[in-house]
């Protein structure tokens, strides 16, 4: 058997996680779909979900492991350099006012 992790973070500052105990040979998918938070956030299983294991991109048909954490990530809305300019800009602005 695994003991598994599946988390998701539907906004900022909040996490729904979910513990599983999996029988080895388990999947991602599996795991997933295990977990009921496809159900509970509206996804679904398609080429647009993007998941991991511990920070890595991974299949869905990946083997899990004992003590594995699968993470289901939501689309960036800003883009990460961009947002350090804007927050850079306002930094100038706050020192200079």
């Amino acid at each position: 058997m695994l003991d598994i992790e599946v988390a998701y973070s539907p906004a900022p500052r909040q996490v729904d996680r979910v513990a599983l105990t999996l029988p080895a040979g388990s999947t991602v998918a599996q795991a997933l779909q295990a977990s009921g938070l496809l159900a509970r956030h509206g996804l679904s299983l398609d080429g647009s979900l993007s998941v991991g294991v511990w920070m890595k991109a991974r299949p869905l048909e990946t083997l899990l492991r004992p003590n594995d954490r699968v993470e289901i990530w939501r689309a960036l809305t800003v883009d990460p350099k961009e947002a350090r300019r804007q927050r850079y800009r306002k930094q100038k602005v706050d020192k200079a006012g």
